[in-house]
């Protein structure tokens, strides 16, 4: 009964007798990163849906649009046109 050297190192398989298995488990990423990218996207959709269920923050708050197409929406405070001379002018 011959011998057997358990100990030598398997030798590698020839060019293309790689398994198809093999190959498309090396194209893929790897499943711990899939299963984060997968949770990452569910949570991000429960937190849309759950933001589109509550409804806007502060409902009262619209953004300043000019109507009158003057100086690109600056609020003046109730100053009028005549800006902070008019506060000198008062006083």
């Amino acid at each position: 009964m011959p011998l057997t050297d358990t100990t030598s190192p398997p030798r590698p398989a020839p060019d293309g007798a790689e398994p198809r298995g093999a190959r498309l488990r090396r194209a893929l990423p790897p499943p711990a990163l899939t299963g984060f990218l997968v949770l990452l996207a569910v949570l991000m959709a429960a937190s849309y849906a759950v933001g589109r269920a509550a409804g806007p923050v502060a409902p009262g708050i619209h953004r300043s649009v000019p109507q009158d197409g003057g100086s690109g929406g600056m609020d003046t405070h109730g100053m009028g046109p005549q800006g902070p001379s008019a506060w000198k002018a008062a006083r």
